[in-house]
């Protein structure tokens, strides 16, 4: 099949909201904008949609807007050298969130080029001969998506962009309106995805394309978000302001159960997309573009050109895959002895680009509250090993250093391959020795008897060193003996949609009273999950093999009543780190809930002790802010500019 490699570049923005026609064009005919004539052509329609696909690699796998869907929240928190770009999103008094340091500013600067791209898709593609519904309809689909990720993160948005609602746009623009959350939902999302589901293939056009499935995914997590915006449990307000009534007369309760049944249509009828049999080969890097996979902003090792950026060198932008960067901590300063009693060093676990390792920035760290309470079962349940970098194991003589032998804590022999640091799993019944003086770990880490590796506690994870994100990790085939390229963007594609998640918006839309088929209750769909995430085949972290099944256990330790909360605590334990919880507590209204105290330690290096910080998550807070770059384009008088941003953010 087909790959949806697609190579685009920046074009001119001549227009301020839209950006009018779109900034993302083919390489193959590098344009400024798109105009109606280019929709003319087969040519220009096929390029079209390889751009929508294209913009997805310049919100997805960017680490600043990675860092705007987890850090505040019970997942993520900023680490030791963050700066405020991850400071400002924690919302815990060390920095504060505006318009002008919001990085959801990411998705909105991205997704209304695709938007107008998709509308010149649509409005000209009937008219070119050789182009097919089912490509057409990918453009629906694209549509639909930019714009319910719009409105869960800003509330509602123009359906106008300078032509008319839905229409292309070629006009600069400097006003603005936008519509109610009710409108983008009734008028555009459902609409749109609808379309998607009549039209798509049930199998893509090219491998990654958008099918039948994925529509059906969008559309019923756009009807479980909009029945939980229509209901409001903790009365949060929503802006533009209006009433939450729907155009059609429907209530939360009707949304809820079209969620449902759209979801179990989903689980129905898969087309090409099955689970993995293991949670482990979900994320596993030879194993990328899995059956599971339903969306991607595609990367890859084979050419530069298709990869969107260097192998060898990472921009720290668009579009390059650096989220991966954003929460792994500085590792490479680990040292061991030369000699048992460590008359000199050297660095034992140096920058490789493999899956446990990569290039590190430290920018955000997991709260101790995620390691500890989140997984807390990590006997059982391969999620924690098949999510985290727990073991960094020597790998010196990759980088060229001679030493068969080095020492390691307690002055004992380590070789290549062994564990230099462990963070515990659980809290060690023995007391750790951070003091001593002569074995002491250059990271802070301690020392427990008759141990070669040194040892951090979960209670000691801090800003400064803790699990890193395995499942995101660097993964190259072109290492050779050698540490590789680490430094380069990640040439893996960034996941965006997985068929795992049906199973969960079916459940969580069973909770919320969707009458249920026989067999797929709450708790039925959860355990299908929860049952695959106690089959093992490998041990990440002790990296070895590991052929157990304890998905009955899995299952007998299921609640006999599922509640939302534990829909919450189950979907951070399948996705954390993927980008989907600031969208999971917002939607749920948790947010403040569950992600208002946290505990870390410091930044230091000997920093072991948890403390506990407050976040200050207003309700206003709930939507972010328009971004700054957006609100001083606009040519609006001064009330009606303060009216256009949502309230609290002025």
């Amino acid at each position: 099949m087909k790959s949806i490699y697609t190579k685009i570049i920046s074009g001119v923005i001549i227009a301020m909201l839209t950006l009018s026609g779109c900034s993302k064009l083919l390489e193959e005919e590098p344009r400024s904008v798109f105009t109606p004539d280019f929709f003319t052509t087969e040519k220009g329609v096929v390029g079209g949609v390889a751009a929508l696909y294209g913009h997805l690699r310049n919100i997805y796998g960017n680490g600043y807007y990675y860092n705007a869907c987890l850090t505040g929240t019970d997942e993520y928190t900023y680490a030791q050298q963050a700066d405020g770009n991850f400071k400002d999103m924690d919302l815990s008094g060390v920095g504060s969130l505006t318009p002008s340091s919001s990085r959801s500013d990411v998705l909105w600067n991205e997704a209304f080029p695709a938007i107008n791209t998709a509308n010149g898709v649509i409005e000209n593609a009937v008219a070119v001969e050789g182009i097919s519904a089912a490509l057409v309809a990918e453009a629906y689909f694209f549509r639909g998506f930019d714009y319910f990720m719009l409105v869960q993160s800003f509330g509602g948005v123009p359906l106008d962009l300078g032509s008319g609602e839905l229409m292309f746009n070629t006009s600069t623009i400097r006003t603005s309106v936008r519509n109610t959350v009710p409108e983008v939902y009734t008028r555009a999302i459902f609409p749109d995805l609808l379309k998607g589901i009549e039209t798509l293939p049930d199998v893509g056009r090219v491998q990654g394309g958008a099918t039948k499935t994925l529509a059906r995914l969008y559309l019923s997590k756009a009807y479980l978000s909009y029945a939980w915006w229509l209901e409001n449990p903790n009365n949060i307000p929503t802006y533009p302001s209006t009433d939450r009534v729907d155009p059609d007369g429907h209530d939360a309760s009707y949304y809820y159960q079209k969620a449902y049944d759209m979801a179990v249509e989903g689980i129905d009828n898969p087309g090409s997309y099955a689970l993995q049999e293991t949670y482990y080969d979900v994320n596993y890097g030879p194993n990328d573009r899995n059956s599971e996979i339903m969306l991607y902003a595609d990367h890859t090792e084979d050419s530069e050109y298709y990869n969107g950026g260097s192998h060898s060198y990472g921009s720290g932008g668009a579009p390059d895959n650096f989220s991966i960067w954003m929460v792994t901590w500085d590792y490479t300063f680990l040292e061991s002895g030369t000699t048992a009693q460590w008359a000199s060093s050297v660095r034992s676990v140096q920058r490789e680009a493999s899956q446990p390792y990569g290039r590190p920035w430290t920018r955000m760290a997991p709260t101790q509250n995620a390691i500890i309470n989140t997984f807390a079962d990590k006997a059982n349940d391969s999620r924690y090993d098949g999510t985290f970098v727990t073991t960094w194991r020597a790998n010196w003589d990759k980088g060229g250093v001679a030493n068969e032998v080095l020492y390691n804590a307690n002055g004992m022999e380590v070789r290549p391959g062994d564990a230099i640091l462990t963070i515990l799993d659980t809290e060690p019944s023995e007391a750790v020795d951070y003091s001593n003086t002569t074995y002491n770990s250059n990271v802070g880490a301690g020392v427990i008897a008759g141990r070669a590796d040194f040892v951090i506690p979960p209670s000691a994870i801090s800003r400064r060193k803790h699990p890193n994100l395995w499942k995101l990790g660097t993964y190259r085939t072109d290492n050779g003996t050698g540490l590789g390229q680490p430094n380069g963007g990640s040439t893996r594609p960034f996941n965006i949609a997985k068929f795992s998640e049906l199973y969960f918006v079916a459940a969580e839309a069973a909770v919320k009273g969707a009458s249920v088929q026989a067999g797929r209750n709450a708790r039925e769909l959860i355990n299908v999950i929860r049952a695959r995430a106690g089959v093992w085949r490998w041990d990440n972290n002790g990296n070895v093999e590991k052929n157990d099944d304890l998905s009955a256990e899995m299952i007998a330790a299921t609640p006999a009543t599922i509640t939302i909360d534990y829909i919450l605590e189950e979907r951070s334990r399948e996705y954390f780190g993927e980008g989907y919880r600031w969208f999971d507590l917002v939607r749920t209204q948790k947010w403040d809930e569950i992600s208002g105290t946290y505990q870390i330690a410091g930044s230091d290096i000997n920093d072991h002790t948890p403390q506990t910080f407050t976040r200050d998550i207003q309700p206003f807070h709930y939507l972010r802010p328009i971004p700054q770059g957006q609100m001083d384009a606009m040519e609006l008088e001064g009330a009606e500019k303060q009216a256009y941003q949502n309230p609290g953010y002025n």
